[in-house]
């Protein structure tokens, strides 16, 4: 008897192994992020690029101007493609451009910003990346559209010439 029952078993335990394992393949493993629009601002405190000093959300944010907020880092290739818009968009002066310097050296950090220029109001320090992923960021670059403490666009990658029309668009 023992013998008739353990070939079923160890067919009815394979039988368990491949529907599991079937299942698994039709569900997809792609991490598609959150577009937080609508959403407030986090509130965090965080310490300056160039200074000791520590600032939060509502002084870096504290006006009805409209805000791009930026995370970028001197080892993200992307950050260099986009970094030419963010210097034209600096100049317009509906908005202002805020920078997060996301897991890298501040020595490399300037370098960057030496090479390429600073469009940057303010740069904060996100050395560990926990206040980028406040913002619900996952990769570098992000950016996005504050207006009053409200997130009005969020866009993942770099920006490019579409995006800054957008932009343009909606601060008129």
């Amino acid at each position: 008897m023992k013998n008739k029952l353990l070939p079923i078993f160890i067919t009815l335990i394979f039988i368990i192994i491949f529907v599991i394992f079937y299942k698994g393949l039709k569900n997809t493993n792609i991490y598609t992020p959150e577009k937080k629009i609508n959403n407030k601002i986090p509130l965090f405190s965080a310490d300056l690029f160039n200074s000791n000093k520590s600032i939060n959300s509502t002084e870096l944010f504290s006006s009805d101007k409209f805000y791009l907020l930026n995370i970028w880092s001197s080892w993200c290739v992307p950050c260099r493609q986009e970094h030419p818009l963010l210097m034209d968009l600096a100049k317009n002066k509906k908005i202002k451009v805020i920078g997060i310097n996301y897991k890298d050296n501040k020595i490399n950090a300037q370098n960057f910003l030496d090479e390429l220029g600073n469009p940057y109001k303010n740069i904060i320090f996100d050395k560990e990346g926990v206040k980028s992923i406040e913002w619900g960021a996952y990769g570098v670059p992000e950016s996005f559209l504050i207006q009053n403490g409200i997130i009005l666009r969020k866009y993942i990658g770099p920006l490019n010439n579409e995006s800054i029309k957008e932009i343009k668009l909606l601060i008129e």
